[in-house]
């Protein structure tokens, strides 16, 4: 058994793709119209075979509170990795990312988090060092 796909819930598919592509760097994978929305998955262009990041509509009703919960309390919805955080923080900040959380180093890993636009706080990680 493996992992696939992996879900991230998001207010509006569009601005979701605008968000990941133009500014995390991930490319489309398929985008497929279903049912009033999209089948819409990315992957990382380091790994276009790999682990495929779905673009969810946040329409069932449960949605809209667990996202929110989450944000209040400044918990990430995901974690995405990446090679050095503090560079990818410098990069993803000149592109306009906003982070709620700098680079912060805890013992083995280097955290920082930014708000996806979509309603997720979404945590990159790398080894510290």
């Amino acid at each position: 058994m493996k992992i696939t796909h992996t879900s991230v819930f998001v207010d509006d598919q569009q601005r979701a793709l605008l968000f990941y592509t133009g500014k995390l760097g991930f490319m489309v994978k398929h985008d497929i119209p279903v049912e009033g929305g999209r089948w819409l998955t990315l992957v990382s262009p380091q790994a276009p075979e790999g682990v495929e990041l779905v673009l969810e509509p946040s329409d069932h009703p449960a949605v809209g509170p667990f996202k929110a919960a989450l944000v209040e309390d400044g918990i990430p919805f995901t974690s995405f990795g990446v090679q050095d955080v503090r560079a990818e923080y410098d990069r993803l900040v000149h592109k306009g990312v906003r982070f709620v959380q700098e680079p912060t180093t805890a013992g083995p890993v280097t955290t920082a988090v930014l708000d996806d636009t979509c309603g997720n706080l979404i945590q990159i990680a790398s080894p510290a060092g």
